[in-house]
């Protein structure tokens, strides 16, 4: 019975993960930078990453025990797998989280406005590492489709 209520509760939260990561990366976001100044379109955006941030910590982190409990006694080469992947998104996210959110944030706190002076180093700092976010949140995002993916398969 716990076995079965926490697979299903897993499905869930890995739709809430790829749901939410993408609804904020591919909505969100653009729409947020199209209506505002660049300025105030990376203030806006900076003030919900705390938020964000988080979510992808805590889907992951739920999605990690709902996949110990679900899996009891399973050693298959897909749950194996499974028990990876979500493991990498929670070692991603704690990075993420407290190591380059807040070295991002500092170079950004450096950069007088983002509309002006190109060759500013703080600015430079913060595009590499905004680039390095953006990169692994595309994976995030994937490695969570993946595991949906898988988990739809196994309950067929």
């Amino acid at each position: 019975m716990m076995k079965t209520l926490s697979g299903y509760l897993y499905g869930i939260v890995l739709s809430l993960w790829v749901g939410g990561m993408s609804l904020f990366t591919f909505v969100l976001t653009p729409v947020i930078f199209r209506s505002y100044p660049r300025d105030m379109a990376g203030e806006i955006v900076g003030t919900l990453f705390p938020s964000y941030f988080l979510f992808t910590l805590a889907v992951s982190a739920a999605a990690l025990a709902l996949l110990l409990l679900s899996l009891q006694g399973s050693s298959t080469l897909r749950s194996r797998i499974s028990l990876a992947m979500v493991s990498l998104a929670v070692v991603l996210s704690l990075y993420v989280n407290f190591g380059l959110y807040p070295e991002a944030v500092k170079a950004k706190n450096a950069v007088r406005s983002f509309e002006t002076a190109p060759d500013n180093p703080s600015r430079l700092r913060f595009r590499r590492l905004h680039a390095q976010s953006a990169v692994l949140n595309l994976i995030m995002i994937a490695d969570g489709l993946t595991l949906l993916v898988m988990q739809m398969r196994m309950r067929k």
